[in-house]
């Protein structure tokens, strides 16, 4: 689908930074499909969650302390979770498309943010 190395700001390469602007760029793709078939309700919801986590990971590297760090870290988990119901929905709604990469990176960038969630002190 897309080239899995893109880096989002800088050369530097942040993990959940990248793994979050390249699923953001996955889920645009995957919005198109969405709505070629008029799943527009479903477009919408995926648009707003699925972009959503990588918007609250950028803000999370500004953040003004550790517990502001944390706590965007937590609404991105949020945002992955959310992303990942209704991902799940189009797996098992009979007509509508679905990609299980998507799915996979989802619950990859839950994995990787609960760690970091629970690393922060």
């Amino acid at each position: 689908m897309l080239n899995d190395k893109i880096l989002y700001m800088s050369d530097r390469p942040n993990l959940i930074v990248d793994l979050t602007f390249n699923f953001s760029l996955k889920i645009i793709n995957f919005i198109e499909v969405l709505e070629a078939k008029r799943k527009f309700n479903m477009a919408n919801q995926l648009f707003k969650s699925g972009t959503s986590i990588g918007a609250n990971v950028c803000e999370a590297q500004g953040a003004e302390s550790k517990n502001d760090f944390k706590h965007k870290c937590k609404i991105a988990y949020k945002e992955a979770e959310e992303t990942e119901y209704w991902l799940k929905l189009c797996k098992h709604a009979e007509s509508y498309p679905f990609e299980q990469e998507l799915l996979d990176d989802v619950q990859s960038i839950i994995r990787v943010l609960g760690k970091i969630i629970s690393s922060t002190k």
